[in-house]
C-alpha cells in the first residue's frame, strides 16, 4: 500500500535534501492521463506487496516552483509523470512515463 505524503512546501524539500534517508517522490500532473495511469499502476502494484510505502506526491500544477527546484537540486531533467528516489543530495533513480517501475521502489525503499 502507498501512503501518499503531499509535498507542498520548500521546507519539506529542504528536509529531504538534508536527510540521509532514502525517499521517493512522484511528480504528478492531475490533468494528464499518462500521469494518472502511472499513479494508478504504482498503487495497484503496491497492493500486491506486504509492505507499506510512504511516497511524496508533488502536484505539478499547484507547485511548479517546487518541481523546478527538484530538477535543479538533484540535477535531473523535469518530466511528468516522474518518479525519483533520492538519498539526501544524491539521486539514486529517476524515471518518467512508461519507464516508471514499482520494483524500483521496492529495491530502494
Amino acid at each position: 500500500m502507498i501512503n501518499w505524503i503531499e509535498l507542498n512546501t520548500e521546507e519539506q524539500l529542504q528536509e529531504l535534501y538534508r536527510s540521509n534517508k532514502v525517499t521517493a517522490i512522484f511528480k504528478h500532473s492531475t490533468t494528464c492521463g499518462i500521469s494518472n495511469m502511472a499513479k494508478r499502476s504504482l498503487e495497484r502494484m503496491s497492493n500486491t506487496s506486504d509492505q507499506e510505502y510512504s511516497i511524496y506526491l508533488l502536484d505539478l500544477l499547484r507547485y511548479r516552483a517546487l518541481s523546478n527546484e527538484i530538477a535543479q537540486r538533484w540535477n535531473i531533467e523535469h518530466q511528468s509523470p516522474q518518479l525519483l528516489i533520492v538519498e539526501g543530495k544524491n539521486s539514486l533513480y529517476d524515471a518518467s512515463h512508461g519507464d516508471i517501475q514499482f520494483d524500483e521502489i521496492e529495491k530502494y525503499l
